[in-house]
């Protein structure tokens, strides 16, 4: 399959389109000859082909941002959920490095104010070239903000405003051996979470409690196998009431959701 992307992104056709192909030029083949040793490399496919999909969405991506995953798209999902029958509603995506979930929420659910904070500045140079991308599709604007998901201070003209919170925040246990896709190629802020990783979502929490309006939302992406301790942290934190946590497609614990108090 990742062949046949390569030498579909290589020629500027769909997938399906390969089935109809007499010939290749050789000016062509070559390139995909060369993109393809580099994925054998374990370059990401989404690196070479510039292009990462995520529900309706396609986002540019690149080396400096994580590469948005189509389990994340369930999050979004959830978040959507809550925000059905609403109007002026305000979204923040706490570390939303390509701007997945942000945009993602407000080109599916129009009129919404959403916020989209980073803090690597190589990753939110993709962020704001999505978000600037999706204003040039005829979306509603996303507004896109350089900061720390923990600090004290973030969004403070936001403080019990906010409807729902989300976020995919770095949760990769230290010890953790990880794909070279991964490993090599994703930034390390957007990964490691300290010894059990859960340290940047205990300095996260105070943020979203302070951001959220009495009743509203949060939703927090997780590694599979902590889907007993992420909630039992949120739990720990005492501000949210409603704590469930919730499988992916594969039927894998991967993300929790509450309500804050």
């Amino acid at each position: 399959m990742d062949a046949e992307l390569l030498l579909a992104h290589v020629l500027g056709v769909p997938r399906a389109r390969l089935l109809t192909l007499d010939a290749v030029a050789d000016d062509d083949a070559a390139r995909f000859e060369g993109l393809v040793e580099q994925r054998a490399d374990r370059v990401p496919l989404q690196h070479l082909t510039g292009r990462a999909p995520f529900r309706h969405l396609e986002l540019a991506v690149g080396p400096g941002v994580f590469v948005p995953r189509p389990e994340t798209e369930q999050l979004a999902g959830w978040a959507l959920d809550r925000l059905a029958g609403t109007e002026g509603a305000i979204v923040v995506d706490l570390g939303s490095g390509s701007g997945a979930l942000a945009l993602s929420i407000a080109h599916e659910h129009p009129g919404t104010r959403v916020t989209a904070v980073e803090r690597d500045p190589g990753a939110i140079a993709w962020t704001r070239h999505n978000a600037m991308a999706r204003v040039g599709a005829g979306d509603t604007p996303v507004g896109v903000v350089q900061g720390d998901m923990t600090d004290p201070s973030l969004l403070a003209e936001l403080d019990g405003r906010v409807t729902v919170v989300v976020s995919n925040p770095p949760y990769v246990p230290d010890d953790a051996v990880l794909p070279r896709e991964v490993a090599d190629h994703d930034p390390p802020s957007a990964l490691w979470g300290g010894p059990d990783g859960l340290d940047v979502v205990r300095g996260m929490l105070a943020v979203a409690a302070r951001l959220l309006h009495p009743g509203g939302w949060l939703g927090i992406e997780h590694a599979d196998q902590q889907g007993t301790a992420l909630p039992a942290v949120v739990r720990a934190h005492g501000g949210f009431t409603d704590v469930e946590d919730h499988p992916d497609l594969a039927g894998r614990p991967r993300f929790t959701t509450a309500r804050r108090r």
